[in-house]
C-alpha cells in the first residue's frame, strides 16, 4: 500500500504588529558588481595638465580659435589705418573739410581713431573670454 503525500494548503499570512519605527527604516540594496561596472573618470583637465596627445588637441583648438580672433582684429585694424589715407587720397574734397578749425584728416587720425581702438580692444577681450568659456565648458563636459 502506497500512501500519497499529503498536499499542503497555503496558510494565510500572519500579521505581525510592527511599530512605526520599524516601518520607517530603509534598507539600501547594492550589488557587488556596481564598483566593477563604473569606469574611473579621467577628466580632460588632467589630460591637459599631463600634456597627453588628447590634451594637446584641446589646447591646439583653443590656441587656433584665439589666433583666428587676433588675426581678424589685426586685419580690421590694418584696413582702418591703411584705409584712411587711401580714403583721403581717393576723395580730395575731404582735405578741404575742417572740423573745429582742424583738417578732417588730422581730426580723425588724432582724436577719433583712439576711441575706436578702445572699443575694438574691449570687443576683442570680450570675444576672447567667450572663447575661453566655451573651451572650459567643452573640457568639463567630457
Amino acid at each position: 500500500m502506497s500512501q500519497e503525500p499529503r498536499r499542503q494548503e497555503p496558510r494565510p499570512a500572519r500579521r505581525t504588529s510592527l511599530s512605526r519605527e520599524d516601518t520607517s527604516r530603509r534598507v539600501t540594496v547594492t550589488s557587488p558588481r556596481t564598483a566593477a561596472a563604473r569606469r574611473p573618470r579621467y577628466p580632460a583637465t588632467l589630460e591637459i595638465d599631463e600634456q597627453t596627445r588628447l590634451g594637446e588637441v584641446y589646447m591646439r583648438s583653443l590656441l587656433r580659435t584665439q589666433f583666428r580672433l587676433a588675426l581678424f582684429v589685426c586685419t580690421v585694424l590694418a584696413c582702418v589705418i591703411g584705409g584712411l589715407p587711401l580714403l583721403f587720397l581717393l576723395i580730395p574734397d575731404l582735405s578741404e573739410v575742417h572740423l573745429l578749425g582742424v583738417p578732417l584728416a588730422w581730426a580723425v587720425l588724432a582724436g577719433l581713431i583712439y576711441p575706436a581702438f578702445v572699443i575694438g580692444a574691449w570687443l576683442y577681450v570680450r570675444q576672447a573670454e567667450r572663447n575661453e568659456r566655451h573651451f572650459a565648458e567643452l573640457v568639463e563636459r567630457r
